[in-house]
């Protein structure tokens, strides 16, 4: 049977993939560092700081996986990007990847981010799009990333790197742009925003997850946007919430400043991942919207 380690299994992406690499044969195991008394059945849980915790060899001995999932960041909403936690993140990931390899593990995939690109081109194209990052998060992201292709050439086992642009759904940071809109409407109260203008390529986190889980199963290798390919702005977003919950006039629209390095534009070139994974998303922007609509109003009332 294959064997997958996946971390940062309680986070944003990591809970949704729990029970769909089970659905394709993996025996899981799935690493926290919270408390995982209240976690899936579908998993062995192991609760275990990757910054802290102690030896990787003695984890990986234990669990011999074949396959690694490795999610697991610095992610803390309005930090992250300049944090330099980012380091830690880095050394850690190394090291674990390394004693992934000695250990005999055949296949590793890893998250990566938009920010690793150079934000002033025009379309994004792996291998041939230009990687510039702004933040330390994303040159962080991107040396893990170059570590991982030439690691992998060393020592012999196969690897890919997801890199993701914009999602949303349940469990996201009440903070970030859908969950603010959405949580404004709700509780009535104003929403200070951008001009709105910014084109981004949004995929409901659970697509993510799947896109994830699909690559893990595949034998591609190197890096692989993840995205939907297509682009709306975030006037439009707006719009389509509005549209579910009324409240159009709680929006201030051009009252936020637009960060200097903040693209107009960002859209992936998605064609690695629909011809070489044959993944498409399942949900679409209105039936994503729908879902983390109904997730937030079941929060809030409760």
């Amino acid at each position: 049977m294959k064997k997958v380690l996946v971390t940062g299994a309680t986070g944003f992406i990591g809970r949704h993939c729990i029970s769909l690499l089970k659905m394709r044969g993996y025996e899981v195991y799935a690493i926290s560092s919270k408390n995982t008394r209240s976690a899936s059945n579908d998993a062995h849980w192991i609760q275990f700081d990757l910054l802290g915790s102690g030896s990787f060899k003695n984890l990986l001995t234990e669990i011999n996986p074949s396959h690694l999932l490795h999610l697991a960041w610095v992610t803390e909403h309005g930090k992250f990007w300049r944090s330099r936690e980012n380091l830690n993140w880095l050394k850690a990931s190394i090291d674990l990847l390394q004693e992934f390899a000695l250990q005999g593990g055949k296949r590793a995939v890893l998250s990566g981010t938009c920010a690793e690109y150079d934000w002033n081109a025009q379309e994004f194209i792996e291998g041939e799009t230009a990687c510039r990052p702004h933040t330390l998060y994303g040159s962080s992201k991107l040396s893990l990333c170059l570590i991982l292709e030439a690691l992998a050439k060393e020592m012999g086992f196969s690897q890919a790197w997801g890199r993701i642009f914009y999602l949303y759904g349940p469990h996201e940071h009440p903070n970030r742009f859908v969950p603010s809109v959405i949580r404004g409407l709700l509780q009535k109260t104003p929403i200070p925003c951008s001009h709105g203008r910014q084109i981004r390529d949004f995929l409901h986190v659970q697509d993510v997850a799947d896109a994830f889980v699909a690559i893990l199963d595949s034998d591609a290798q190197g890096v692989i946007n993840i995205g939907s390919g297509v682009g709306v702005s975030l006037k439009e977003v707006i719009h389509k919430i509005t549209e579910r919950l009324g409240g159009k006039e709680m929006v201030q629209l051009g009252v936020l400043p637009v960060p200097s390095n903040d693209p107009a534009s960002l859209i992936p070139n998605t064609t690695r991942l629909r011809e070489e994974i044959f993944w498409t998303p399942r949900f679409s922007l209105e039936e994503g919207l729908n879902n983390a609509l109904g997730w937030w109003k079941g929060e809030l009332h409760d």
